[in-house]
């Protein structure tokens, strides 16, 4: 997803440096041009050649180095990458670039990159939460750079607090979200739902589904790394948010309900992949229910339609995009679901079909629209979250979107 960007990590001095080459490993598979450039002190905790066998280019430390010739190679890095990230990121070396001092080559290359900058902070808690660190990190901000938050933990001093470094693979995760897709849906504001319910039963009990939401997650993934700005109400699961997303975690069917109809006016396109439930209990009881010799029975209500209020109550120009799980008849009821509750896509799959279904890593679906049908192949998650993604963002040009995610009335 990377080929044909560069990618310019900054190592500095600090024990954190080790993890920089798990990033850089990640980045090549992706098919990026990885140059690294160390400052002199981080050549004390990770050799260049570790750098250099994981990229296949040299790792440049010294701004003078005699091996490159007729040019200055500081510029034409600079000029070459499309994105610069610094990991770790002493209070050195923030402090520099925060002022723009520039006295070896990861400096001045930095100070003359005019792409997106990257920071990741990694110290001693007391060194990054003295004020002047704060105060310079703040100036970096100021100045375009994006700072990411170091988390929490046991550091190598043996303090435990803020200051450690994100893994490679939260890092991994920025550089993505910037770099691995066009920004075609820049403007756009997209509303996914992922996930199953839980309906109390009592204070111990629910009902529920198999639903893991990782469809519904990549989706929001695509959207996010597409420009989008998205918001993904979500029930229970045991995933982390992507990154760029805005997470409205929820529990029941009425919960979300409830998130998804308070954000849906606002929104240019709806991706409905939760698997929410159609009925809960009556009655939920205060007090755990006991077992008894006999038989027992739970009386069910119908929970509230969201797709279809969402169809009832679309905006002008608003895209709807519902879900349909089957184990029979699979165009027959997703066709029907599409008309009743007007909307503009359903993404149908059947959980008898081999790839397909809850918690897989691939599915296979067909997308339903008014103007036909079109069956997928088996692919990943994210890979079919994009096919949707796109599907859906020329039905919005059909539909008179205008740039910056406007809808024409």
């Amino acid at each position: 997803m990377l080929k044909g960007k560069t990618v310019v990590l900054g190592v500095t001095g600090g024990i954190a440096a080790y993890k920089t080459a798990s990033l850089a490993s990640m980045l090549v598979k992706q098919h990026a041009d990885v140059q690294v450039i160390m400052t002199e002190h981080a050549t004390n905790f990770i050799t260049p050649v570790t750098f250099e066998t994981l990229t296949g280019n040299k790792c440049m430390v010294d701004t003078f180095d005699r091996n490159f010739q007729f040019q200055v190679e500081h510029v034409a890095l600079a000029r070459r990458a499309d994105i610069f990230m610094i990991a770790p990121a002493t209070a050195n070396v923030i402090a520099k670039v925060a002022h723009g001092l520039a006295d070896d080559m990861l400096t001045t290359t930095f100070l003359a990159c005019k792409k997106p900058k990257y920071l990741a902070p990694a110290m001693n808690t007391q060194m990054y939460e003295n004020p002047i660190t704060q105060d310079n990190l703040e100036t970096c901000r100021r100045y375009g750079m994006h700072v990411i938050a170091p988390d929490s933990g046991y550091l190598a001093c043996g303090d435990t607090g803020a200051g450690k470094m994100p893994e490679p693979e939260e890092l991994f995760e920025y550089i993505m979200l910037e770099l691995a897709c066009e920004k075609d849906m820049a403007g756009k504001r997209v509303l996914v739902t992922a996930g199953p319910t839980r309906e109390a039963i009592d204070p111990v009990r629910y009902i529920t589904n198999h639903s893991t939401g990782k469809m519904g997650y990549a989706i929001a993934r695509a959207a996010a790394r597409r420009g989008a700005r998205v918001t993904l109400v979500s029930g229970p699961v045991e995933l982390k948010a992507p990154l760029g997303v805005e997470l409205v975690p929820v529990t029941s069917a009425a919960g979300m309900f409830q998130a998804v109809t308070a954000a849906a006016a606002d929104q240019d396109m709806i991706i409905k992949a939760a698997a929410v439930a159609d009925y809960r209990p009556s009655h939920v009881g205060t007090e755990k229910t006991k077992k008894t010799d006999g038989a027992m029975s739970i009386e069910l209500e119908r929970t509230d339609d969201i797709l279809a209020w969402l169809g009832a109550h679309r905006t002008p120009g608003q895209l709807l995009c519902g879900f349909s799980m089957e184990t029979q008849n699979l165009l027959e009821n997703s066709r029907a679901k599409l008309e009743k509750k007007h909307v503009d896509m359903i993404v149908a799959n059947n959980l008898k079909t081999a790839g397909a279904g809850f918690g897989t890593d691939t599915n296979v679906v067909t997308l339903i629209t008014g103007d036909g049908t079109e069956k997928l192949a088996l692919m990943t998650k994210d890979e079919t979250a994009h096919e949707i993604l796109t599907r859906l963002m020329a039905m919005g040009a059909d539909a008179g979107w205008t740039g910056g995610g406007e809808k024409l009335s």
